[in-house]
């Protein structure tokens, strides 16, 4: 089930986040990864309600298990929107919910008339770029960017893409 993203689900997003960084980070630069996530988790995911302002959404399997998965949207300009921080659980992936939580995210996009979706992710994310260019994303280019923010690790090729939305 994919719901609003509630105060209570704070820890879940947050190991969810720290998971999937773990799994992404290649060797050598776990301290720089690490400094990373812990920005990332002061600047955003540690406050959504207010980051997010109700554009931030977690798949929930429900019982003990909870929080599988996560997605969020920020306004980029009046006509645009940013998807952001898509994750899934590795146990629960290869099962739709990625995909889910993108067609949630869009719905919302359209329903608060956004025109259309901007995204980037990195070299490190294959399997994100295939979903999204099999879901109508376009590739607009690539950049490696030297500087690290919370959004993103520097050094690495990031790929951008848009979706109009109708």
């Amino acid at each position: 089930m994919i719901r609003a993203y509630t105060d209570a689900d704070r820890d879940a997003v947050i190991a969810l986040f720290r998971q999937f960084m773990a799994e992404l980070t290649p060797p050598g630069r776990e301290a720089e990864f690490a400094a990373y996530v812990e920005r990332a988790i002061a600047e955003e995911l540690g406050r959504i309600g207010e980051y997010y302002g109700g554009n931030f959404w977690v798949a929930d399997a429900g019982g003990a298990v909870g929080v599988i998965g996560m997605v969020g949207v920020e306004r980029e300009s009046g006509e645009d929107a940013e998807l952001r921080r898509m994750a899934v659980d590795v146990r629960h992936r290869r099962r739709g919910i990625a995909r889910a939580l993108l067609a949630h995210a869009e719905d919302a996009c359209r329903a608060q008339g956004f025109r259309k979706v901007v995204l980037n992710t990195s070299e490190l994310q294959a399997p994100a770029r295939r979903l999204y260019e099999t879901s109508g994303y376009r590739y607009l280019a690539s950049a490696a960017p030297s500087d690290t923010s919370h959004k993103r690790v520097g050094g690495l090729a990031r790929y951008y893409y848009e979706k109009r939305l109708k």
